[in-house]
């Protein structure tokens, strides 16, 4: 027998037959150089800015989703009857949902205005691709599929389901991976019983999970919800985010008001900089290492406010924040009164005072049923004797309580006036809620 073996911090041994025609697909996908790209793009962005074992790339991670999607298939397999093509579409999903993801991308998104859905469909449909070439060799409409499979217009829609809902292998691994690199253990939950419990309602062609799993899926919601309140949100890592996104920015406006700004000439990150359109080459060319090396160099730049910004991120002498627990319409005076105390200490508030809410990032931090399609909602069988399947908010309290979700509004700002915006944010907030914000604002 032919295989690879895999070492994986998360899932110990991944195992690849490579003697079929499907397992010799998922190795060539996996040698392509798209694929390979993900090793220099980091799982959790600047996550290592807070947990300093966040170095996981997402090349890790989309072996381990690959390999809980075989896992998946495997336990499906022995209740249903699942199509042979359509299982190799299902693994090539799994493996390829991140390929078009691009280089800090939650940042890059914001400033930018791009999203790493549309690239990693391009990936899989273009002709320039070693990736989309590799699918078609494979099958001509192997690209579309696995596409349709990412996108969650697959039909059967249950094997989409697996890639694209609430309850996928995708969330199942990012999760215990995170968890395990940034040593935070809110991300843990049993994944074996949730395997176990999964079944396919074949006449509503939805993926629904065996009573006797319901424990382990409100956990596992749990374990997500936590994972964004204490690791995803953090103060340090939204705090570095800010940071990046400000040098970005006033980078961009530089360039656009043709000031000097050094670049390396002739790159798809020029491009980038310029806010020109990149062909997907040229997009699979920017990785990490590409932003890092612009902000080392403009450490060094003729602008006053790029170089302060490059050089508190390079040494992570990164904003202060604090989380406004306050009346939203006190915010209003809190909000002008800080930046004004900024502007006057000389930082310049545009890039110096940065208002970040949960609900701007692409992130959904509980289970919404109402705001998810059907098909992206988690269903569960009630009842032993005369069971039926029902969405899993109608048979849960933990997941209605979950449903009541949070709202995040922080302020973000130099250290340096940190004083001065406490004393503003407790002279605008009773002293029983300032004690907390003041708690909130000193991490990281």
């Amino acid at each position: 027998m032919s295989e690879r073996i895999y070492r994986d911090p998360v899932h110990n041994i991944i195992r690849l037959r490579t003697d079929n025609d499907e397992g010799a697909l998922i190795m060539h996908l996996i040698d392509t150089p798209e694929f390979q790209r993900l090793r220099r793009i980091k799982q959790l962005g600047l996550g290592l800015y807070t947990y300093q074992g966040a170095e996981h790339s997402r090349f890790t991670h989309s072996l381990g989703a690959f390999h809980l999607m075989s896992r998946v298939l495997d336990r499906l397999g022995e209740m249903h009857r699942i199509d042979k093509q359509d299982r190799a579409a299902a693994r090539a999903a799994a493996l390829l949902h991140d390929v078009g993801h691009g280089s800090f991308s939650h940042v890059m998104e914001k400033v930018l205005g791009f999203h790493h859905e549309k690239w990693t469909v391009e990936v899989l449909l273009s002709e320039e691709t070693e990736v989309g070439q590799r699918l078609r060799a494979h099958s001509a409409d192997l690209p579309a599929k696995v596409a349709a499979i990412i996108e969650g217009k697959f039909q059967p829609a249950a094997l989409a389901q697996l890639v694209s809902s609430q309850l996928d292998v995708d969330r199942m691994d990012y999760l215990l991976r995170d968890s395990l690199m940034t040593g935070a253990k809110y991300g843990i939950y049993d994944l074996e019983w949730i395997i176990n419990a999964l079944a396919i309602d074949e006449e509503h062609d939805r993926i629904y999970v065996a009573a006797r799993g319901l424990y382990a899926v409100e956990e596992y919601l749990q374990a997500r919800y936590y994972m964004f309140r204490q690791v995803y949100f953090h103060r340090a890592l939204r705090s570095a985010e800010a940071v990046l996104r400000s040098i970005l920015r006033r980078a961009l406006a530089l360039l656009e008001n043709n000031k000097p700004v050094w670049h390396a000439s002739g790159t798809a990150f020029e491009k980038v900089l310029r806010r020109k359109s990149l062909t997907i080459t040229e997009h699979l060319e920017v990785d990490d290492s590409d932003v890092m090396f612009h902000v080392k160099q403009w450490q060094r730049s003729d602008d006053a406010v790029l170089a302060d910004l490059s050089r508190r991120f390079v040494t992570r002498r990164l904003f202060k924040a604090i989380d406004l627990d306050m009346p939203v319409d006190e915010r209003p005076d809190f909000l002008a009164a800080a930046r004004a105390c900024v502007a006057k200490a000389g930082y310049d508030p545009e890039y110096y005072f940065i208002e970040d809410r949960a609900s701007d990032v692409p992130y959904y931090n509980y289970y919404t049923p109402k705001d998810a399609e059907p098909k992206s909602r988690i269903y569960v069988e009630d009842g032993y004797a005369r069971p039926r399947i029902r969405e899993i908010s109608e048979v849960s309290d933990v997941v209605r309580g979950l449903q009541r979700g949070y709202e995040l509004h922080r302020v973000c700002f130099p250290a340096e006036v940190k004083d001065e915006v406490y004393r503003l944010y407790h002279d605008a907030t009773p002293r029983d809620r300032s004690a907390v914000g003041h708690a909130n604002a000193n991490g990281g």
